[in-house]
């Protein structure tokens, strides 16, 4: 056999008769499980199969990953003809199971991250080592965007972790490091260097010279028990219950994972990836499938890389940043910055207060050493990045200033000031802001060009979001430092327009409002939370208000100069009567909507049920879900018709990452298409007749439904 090069990987035969194909997708910016991938990569394998001078064969990766996933980019063309999809897909199987069978020894040397397509791949092969670092992941993260494994990976894991083992990986995306696939019996074996992982690939090879795969092998024993044990059929059963209960029947890549696992246990191996296969095929062309794709990957994909930023502008550089206000934001936002490399000068009025929100990195890293995650070296080398002060002279060497005070103009005016003074007049000055308008704040600065808010979302360690907000007179170079910091850090920016609550507070508002007018209306508080939670936001309105506070919300309206509309009106006198005349505030202080008893879990409040009689002609069900959900969609789009969006995918990303709108719809936007762009606008009709001008549909969005349009279709 000779030895192959092309744009896809290489070929080469030692000579003790091992080939080695190593992948190196040059046209990609990694490794994928691509259709043109696996075409080539049969021919290949055919080959050394075919050739008896070939003793076996070593997979393994010429980039820094192995192979992350599948192209996704190719289910766009696939969903359009499913029927010539599928029997694509099961040719792939027979070809796979034919390397899989011939009795020729396949090793997959895996130096980098394995995922989803990836991982299959692998598993196509007889045995698994992986180079053991705490860099590479391997898992099936098919379920995050709709789908399942669909190369073999939901029919196999069972056979090689067990029934429970694999239902965790397939249905929650589970991904973990080279020693705990060892443990969970994912892979085989590991190595501790590139040498090591070719020599034992060999090793193995040379001594398994017909190998048999387990699911192949009438003697394997399936860890934990196979389908018909007391423990399979348990393991299942309860399964289906908490699927169920998770996902509320929004998410149909689960019920199929489950579905395949199910019935491929059952039935042999060959009949089993033909079961995978049609499900696979389903969920491709499904529209929760197609939104989180969309939205999940495609979207999050090209923000985090900050397409968001103006072409025309050369990379910011931040080396040093100054944050001023160690608070809660203060202290997430020098961990992730120190995290990323740079150097951090945390201020706050005394150094006692600095010190403390440096304290914040100290715990995170305390947490990552225990769990195995980090070292006491590397924790001491990022704390050294954290310099904290209370002198505002410090903030001159500064590329970038964030301003993470307490939500107060006159105080922001006021360090914004003294900041300005000692800032080099080039670099840029940024506000955390989640609701004061930028334009407002930047009436404060000498230099409202390099003025920006850059807002976080608490806690800033864990939320991927950054939104961006533009002032009337921010310049390309302000938004270019922006983005560019925000994709240094790690996190994903969206850029959006100046307005009061910008994009994010303001659609999350609505939220937590409608939740209380339904409350106030008769809707029992149990209903309103398990609705929404049905409906797929991660907790309901009522409990996540409990989370950013009743006092928090109060404060926004007074310092709105801006006339009340009759909404907010309402809202404020709720709020406020439950503050001062029922001393309910926030859960910080274990009072709110809901109690929250020490040591116990939280339970809502009996005087709710007394305050608020319930109504029986306002208990529909689904009346309930669409005022909920309908109300975000109807002023996400508001914003978008505003300007103070940029995009439709904008107003997705945002809306998803920053107050966990369901992925399964795409978006807050994409949910006015999930739903029908015609039933939505009649839905809003109907709901301003019974419940005010707060559901008034714009000309634009009824006239995209009178044309049948799609929400993408927008411009």
């Amino acid at each position: 056999m000779q030895n192959i090069k092309n744009d896809l990987f290489h070929f080469e035969l030692g000579a003790d008769g091992i080939g080695i194909l190593t992948i190196d997708q040059v046209n990609n910016p990694t490794n994928l499980f691509s259709l043109e991938f696996i075409g080539e990569f049969i021919k290949v394998a055919q080959q050394a199969v075919e050739d008896d001078t070939v003793k076996g064969v070593i997979i393994t990766s010429g980039r820094t990953m192995f192979m992350p996933g599948a192209d996704l980019r190719e289910l766009k063309s696939m969903s359009k003809n499913l029927e010539q999809q599928l029997n694509g897909a099961l040719k792939m199987h027979q070809q796979f199971r034919a390397i899989e069978t011939v009795g020729k020894p396949f090793v997959a040397a895996i130096n980098g991250t394995a995922m989803g397509g990836g991982l299959e791949l692998c598993l196509v092969c007889h045995h698994r080592i992986v180079l053991n670092s705490t860099k590479i992941k391997l898992g099936f993260p098919e379920s995050k965007v709709g789908l399942l494994p669909g190369g073999g990976g939901t029919v196999k894991s069972p056979y090689l972790m067990g029934i429970q083992n694999a239902l965790i990986y397939l249905l929650q995306g589970k991904e973990v490091r080279p020693q705990q696939a060892l443990k969970d019996g994912l892979i085989n074996d590991l190595a501790e260097n590139q040498e090591e992982l070719i020599a034992k690939s060999k090793a193995w090879i040379l001594a398994n010279p017909t190998p048999i795969q387990p699911w192949d092998n009438k003697k394997h024993r399936m860890p934990g028990g196979g389908f018909w044990t007391p423990n399979g059929l348990q393991t299942i059963m309860g399964s289906v219950g908490n699927v169920s209960k998770m996902t509320h029947g929004n998410y149909p890549a689960q019920k199929y994972i489950l579905q395949v696992v199910h019935d491929g246990l059952q039935i042999p191996i060959d009949r089993a990836l033909e079961v995978e296969a049609r499900f696979f095929i389903k969920l491709v062309g499904s529209r929760e499938a197609k939104n989180m794709i969309r939205t999940g990957f495609m979207g999050m994909q090209a923000a985090k890389k900050g397409k968001a930023r103006p072409k025309d502008q050369p990379k910011y550089e931040i080396k040093k940043l100054g944050i001023l206000g160690a608070g809660m934001m203060g202290a997430g936002i020098a961990y992730v910055s120190a995290k990323a490399g740079m150097d951090v000068i945390l201020k706050d009025i005394s150094i006692e207060n600095a010190e403390k929100g440096k304290a914040y990195s100290r715990k995170i890293l305390d947490k990552a050493i225990a769990k195995g995650r980090s070292t006491e070296e590397k924790a001491v080398a990022l704390l050294s990045k954290i310099e904290t002060t209370a002198d505002v002279s410090k903030m001159a060497g500064c590329d970038l200033v964030i301003e993470a005070v307490f939500e107060d103009p006159n105080l922001k005016d006021k360090v914004t000031k003294e900041t300005e003074a000692v800032l080099d007049p080039t670099k840029i000055y940024a506000s955390n802001t989640s609701t004061i308008p930028i334009t407002l704040l930047a009436k404060s600065s000498a230099r409202p060009e390099n003025f920006i808010g850059i807002h976080f979302f608490s806690p800033v360690d864990k939320m991927p979001l950054v939104e961006i907000i533009v002032g009337e007179r921010t310049s390309k170079k302000a938004i270019a430092a922006a983005v560019d910091y925000t994709v240094a850090i790690g996190k994903i920016p969206i850029v959006v327009n100046d307005s009061r609550g910008f994009f994010t507070s303001r659609c999350f508002g609505t939220f937590v409002n409608e939740g209380m007018f339904l409350l106030e209306e008769g809707v029992p508080a149990a209903m309103i939370e398990n609705i929404a939670r049905k409906k797929g936001m991660p907790v309901g309105p009522l409990a996540v208000h409990d989370e950013v506070t009743l006092t928090l919300s109060a404060h926004v309206i007074e310092s709105d100069p801006r006339p009340k509309s009759p909404s907010t009106i309402r809202s404020y006198k709720m709020v406020k009567d439950l503050i001062e005349n029922h001393g309910r505030t926030s859960k910080k202080d274990g009072k709110g909507f809901y109690d929250y008893p020490a040591g116990e879990k939280k339970k809502l409040w009996k005087g709710l049920s007394e305050k608020y009689n319930s109504n029986m002609d306002a208990l529909d069900q689904e009346t309930v879900a669409n005022r909920i959900m309908h109300r975000q969609a109807l002023e996400s789009f508001r914003c978008l018709e505003e300007g103070v969006l940029n995009s439709v995918m904008d107003g997705d990303i945002g809306s998803v990452l920053g107050w966990g709108f369901p992925i399964y719809t795409g978006g807050a936007l994409s949910y006015i298409d999930f739903v029908g762009i015609k039933q939505f606008v009649a839905d809003c009709d109907l709901f301003r007749e019974k419940y005010g001008e707060r559901w008034m549909v714009s000309d634009k969005l009824r006239s995209m439904a009178e044309n049948g349009s799609s929400i993408h279709d927008f411009s």
